[in-house]
């Protein structure tokens, strides 16, 4: 089945069938393998190309170059539905869907003609290079240099983090051009066979460990003006346009994780008997199953009004955004964590799947702005700064 339509023309029906066809794909190719694909430390590109003959790779591109173009609040429910199966491959796809986005929205059209058609099919996959070993959060005070030289730029530096690194086909660069902060910031769409673009060895992980994390190192990699991604110095605006989704989508990927986490604790406390009764009977732990629903439930409701005030281009869609990442991400991580508990020793073992699940929210609380940015962005919301 395939997931292209006109957003506007959708029926509840027609989402159901949506979300009925994702829930599939991903208990049938992403749930049975996830425990193997993290223990091998193994990107499953043959799945990821599965992904996108279902629509996955352009969820929310225009469908002139084969995009999905569904709405923020369906790739939300998108991609909770396939972090149920596996959470390092539901955050990719995220990740690879935010490149696309941000290519669909900002490029030329001889620029979407050339990147979108291959991405939206997950043969060709994308990179986001925005972070760096010397600035972290302070996103704006990156050093790359982009160097005007005739009709090129020479790029320099080094990106830190970046997922799918050594796997794509086009990454995405955010490169000092001008004057010192954001505004001296401009994108530029680098190809996987640049000369001077290298990477460093896939970083050592506590979870993720489906997908790649390397440096992206540029060794003065040569691009033509024609590279530069929307207008000159205007990198940093895409960036944090980019970053509002990515943080609904990272939160939709905690809640999809933590509900599986969930499920299986329900399940093992009918299952597990001490001291004569089940767990299931006991108050303390039917207390802690309610607050974990609750808490994801309440999580659920923040993710979809972000989503909502993205599809909607609400003037506080920054705020809602981080407002459903840091709650979220930190409930998600929670919920998780105390299914491991309730599991006692046997949520410890990577065959029960708990202790993955816990290792890979993890992080869920750091990328696409830390939960303490989030803090910022929303406070600075509340006093009007």
């Amino acid at each position: 089945m395939s997931l292209t339509v006109t957003p506007a023309a959708l029926t509840d029906e027609e989402r159901a069938a949506i979300i009925d066809a994702v829930r599939e794909f991903a208990q049938s190719r992403l749930a049975p393998n996830a425990l193997d694909w993290d223990r091998r430390k193994h990107f499953p590109r043959d799945v990821l190309a599965e992904a996108g003959e279902l629509g996955l790779g352009g969820i929310y591109v225009r469908d002139d170059v084969g995009g999905t173009g569904l709405r923020r609040t369906d790739a939300a429910a998108i991609f909770e539905q396939l972090a149920v199966g596996d959470p390092a491959i539901a955050a990719y796809i995220s990740i690879h869907n935010m490149v696309a986005w941000m290519i669909d929205t900002n490029a030329t059209e001889a620029q979407r003609q050339e990147w979108l058609p291959r991405l939206v099919t997950m043969r060709d996959l994308g990179a986001y290079c925005l972070t760096e070993p010397g600035a972290g959060s302070d996103a704006a005070a990156i050093t790359t240099s982009a160097i005007a030289d005739g009709d090129d730029y020479v790029l320099t530096g080094v990106k830190q983090f970046i997922s799918g690194a050594g796997e794509a086909s086009v990454y995405v660069v955010m490169a000092r051009t001008g004057e010192p902060g954001a505004k001296g910031i401009t994108a530029f769409l680098v190809p996987a066979d640049a000369p001077g673009l290298s990477f460093g060895p896939n970083e050592q992980k506590m979870g993720w460990n489906a997908q790649p994390t390397r440096q992206v190192i540029l060794d003065e990699v040569r691009v033509p003006a024609a590279a530069i991604l929307g207008e000159l110095g205007g990198g940093f605006r895409i960036a944090m346009k980019g970053l509002n989704g990515g943080r609904v989508n990272i939160a939709a990927c905690s809640l999809g994780g933590a509900q599986w986490a969930l499920d299986r604790a329900v399940r093992y406390v009918h299952e597990r008997f001490t001291f004569g009764e089940a767990l299931a009977e006991r108050q303390s732990v039917v207390f802690t199953l309610a607050d974990m629903a609750t808490e994801l439930q309440a999580a659920r409701a923040l993710v979809r009004d972000a989503a909502r005030a993205i599809d909607e281009g609400a003037p506080d869609a920054a705020a809602q955004c981080a407002m459903a990442k840091r709650f979220a991400t930190d409930a998600g991580f929670d919920v998780a964590n105390r299914a491991l508990q309730l599991h006692g020793g046997y949520g410890y073992l990577h065959e029960y799947g708990i202790e993955k699940v816990v290792r890979d929210l993890r992080v869920h609380q750091i990328l696409e702005g830390t939960n303490e940015i989030m803090r910022v962005i929303i406070g600075r919301a509340v006093v009007g700064a």
